[in-house]
């Protein structure tokens, strides 16, 4: 199954798709909204009705009457009830897609979340083996007499620190992997799943924000929704408008009546419902209001889609520049600070707490190194929600073939 390989972001998120619970309770609001378009395409129930009355006075025959009466305007109005259902299935649909959209986004987010910690976890191993190498040299030095006890205080708490942040960041990594089991909904055996080694490199080129603003507009499914929900009102408020007059209710039928002495009758029968006191004014003021409601609200989420858009696309910029910055300039400046002042140590030109102060700047850029890669991928991610879906040319930069939404034909989790 897919849970043999190991864990990608894109992966993830096809597991959260197929194996979320909450994602599988959304779905089932498709099946609902096709139950209601299924409903509206049926014609309502006849009405049959009877009576039966007995002559009080003289003994004689009974009188009955029989009616099957049906509503007509029901029948007429059917074709348009079926266009609004089918218009609510449609928004329906884009709103469970961009709810399916959130939930990838929120499991690469945990992913990337989980990948940064571990990689900070596996460079702090690294820094904690160094620190434990260079205690036990310290305590040959001591032992030799080259060094006095509180030098090698400095050297033995350097490396407790370094054992407390490793500590701390597996114990945090844990939180992260546990998050990320909850949105791929897995338990029991499927947990000893293995996540890839490092975050992925950072694209060589980054999309600009105009082009990302139009293709946000045109591509978020909760946008085209919006679209939807204000036409499916304005159809409604024009039918409205045109059948002000028309009668409420068309009810036409037959009638059978037996009278007292023996004599049938059957004919046709009709039913009005006037619209006297109800003219419709109040259902059309209403939903005039409703129509500017949504050309409104679809207006506001255009503007705070552009916002969300620029915004997360600042962050993410950002986060590159300091990833960068910390890759090519800080970093290696505290490698060197580091070599240098170890070495002025052993030489005795510098002491243990300059040497101290040198490992915990190094490691500093270190932790800031790894956080900064991870805020870029979560950036990245923020901004591929905003924009509703993967980034324009994101598939070339990140030289790979675009993963499908779902997985293939007879792949399981497992």
């Amino acid at each position: 199954g897919i849970l043999k390989d190991e864990l990608t972001a894109d992966s993830a998120a096809r597991i959260a798709l197929v194996n979320n619970r909450d994602v599988q309770a959304t779905l089932q609001d498709l099946g609902l909204a096709q139950a209601d378009l299924a409903q509206a395409s049926r014609l309502s129930n006849p009405d049959l009705h009877g009576f039966l009355r007995s002559p009080n006075r003289e003994p004689g025959g009974k009188n009955y009457e029989i009616s099957l009466v049906q509503d007509f305007l029901n029948i007429l109005v059917e074709p348009l009830r079926k266009k609004f259902a089918a218009a609510e299935l449609e928004v329906t649909k884009l709103r469970v897609g961009h709810e399916l959209m959130r939930t990838m986004a929120d499991t690469k987010v945990a992913f990337f979340t989980l990948a940064g910690r571990e990689q900070l976890a596996t460079r702090l191993a690294l820094i904690l083996d160094i620190e434990q190498t260079a205690v036990a040299f310290a305590r040959r030095q001591s032992a030799a007499g080259n060094i006095n006890d509180l030098q090698l205080l400095n050297h033995e708490a350097a490396a407790t620190e370094a054992a407390m942040a490793l500590a701390l960041t597996r114990i945090d990594a844990r939180r992260d992997r546990e998050r990320l089991n909850r949105l791929m909904g897995l338990w029991g055996t499927d947990l000893e799943w293995k996540i890839a080694t490092g975050l992925p490199p950072l694209p060589e080129r980054e999309t600009g924000v105009e082009q990302l603003e139009s293709f946000a507009i045109s591509n978020r499914l909760d946008i085209d929704a919006a679209r939807w929900g204000v036409e499916t009102v304005g159809r409604a408020l024009a039918l409205k408008q045109k059948t002000r007059y028309f009668p409420v209710g068309i009810e036409g039928g037959v009638q059978h009546e037996k009278d007292t002495d023996g004599q049938r009758v059957t004919g046709p029968s009709l039913g009005l419902q006037l619209p006297l006191f109800d003219t419709g004014k109040a259902s059309i003021a209403r939903l005039k209001a409703e129509y500017e409601r949504s050309q409104r609200q679809l207006e506001g989420l255009a503007i705070n889609t552009r916002s969300e858009v620029r915004e997360a696309r600042d962050v993410m910029m950002a986060a590159r520049e300091v990833k960068e910055r910390y890759e090519t300039v800080l970093l290696p400046q505290r490698v060197r600070i580091l070599e240098e002042t170890t070495l002025h140590y052993n030489m005795m030109l510098k002491g243990a707490y300059d040497l101290l102060l040198a490992k915990q700047g190094e490691v500093s850029a270190e932790r800031g190194y790894v956080e900064s890669w991870r805020d870029y991928w979560i950036a990245r991610t923020e901004l591929e929600r905003a924009v509703g879906g993967r980034l324009p040319g994101a598939l070339a930069d990140r030289g790979n073939k675009e993963t499908p939404q779902s997985l293939p034909e007879g792949e399981t989790v497992r």
